[in-house]
């Protein structure tokens, strides 16, 4: 590798995109990596996953996102799809209530197939629906808070926070990262075991990411 990557650090973050079947699981990705939306896009079949770059403090950061399918019969994929992850965005859609009551099933999920600490956005998405809201923007304020999650409202057809929604979280992962490789000589070795790999040592890690809360203006 030349000079100039040695010099640098270079992150790969796995983030995970949870939640029912038809919430905009997939268009929210497309929307983010491709800034593509299909209005007619099918239910994902198994699991996919896209990578970003971005750059923050002059680091190279890579975030492999992934998708799967919310229905139940491909649940079995579910260890192999948590394993590594250190952000995961759960979804549901505002106009149908039934996917704001799933949350925290799913949120059981990460708790339970995750094995690193994970930065955790809650995210109602299609908010261009407003007209047929089911879910108020309190509802999800209030859980977000309660389950101690960032939250935001999305809409993934007319790219209403999308990009903010997930770079929010890469933003919030690379701070925890940053301060653990200060605290620990050993993190290094975990990240590479669990799907997340670092070049080199000492990010800054002084900056902090507060909880936001964001919705769509009618």
């Amino acid at each position: 590798m030349d000079d100039d990557h040695e010099e640098g650090e270079e992150y790969l973050f796995k983030i995970v995109i949870i939640g029912d079947s038809a919430v905009g699981k997939s268009n929210l990705l497309s929307r983010y990596t491709r800034n593509e939306f299909n209005m007619h896009s099918k239910a994902t079949i198994g699991v996919e996953f896209l990578t970003q770059s971005l750059d923050i403090d002059g680091k190279e950061v890579k975030a492999q996102i992934w998708d799967t399918a919310g229905q139940e019969r491909f649940r079995a994929v579910t260890s192999a799809y948590y394993r590594g992850a250190v952000g995961a965005l759960i979804v549901y859609d505002i106009s149908r209530r039934t996917t704001f009551e799933s949350v925290g099933r799913w949120l059981d999920e990460i708790n339970t197939h995750s094995d690193t600490t994970v930065a955790r956005m809650l995210v109602g998405n299609k908010c261009d629906l407003d007209d047929v809201r089911d879910v108020s923007v309190e509802e999800g304020k209030t859980l977000a808070e309660a389950e101690r999650l960032f939250f935001m409202e999305t809409s993934a057809l007319d790219s209403t926070n999308v990009k903010k929604a997930f770079e929010m979280v890469i933003l919030e992962i690379y701070n925890n990262v940053s301060r653990k490789v200060l605290n620990s000589d050993t993190y290094k070795s975990e990240l590479s075991v669990n799907r997340v790999s670092l070049v080199n040592n000492g990010a800054d890690g002084s900056k902090q990411t507060e909880t936001m809360f964001s919705c769509c203006s009618r």
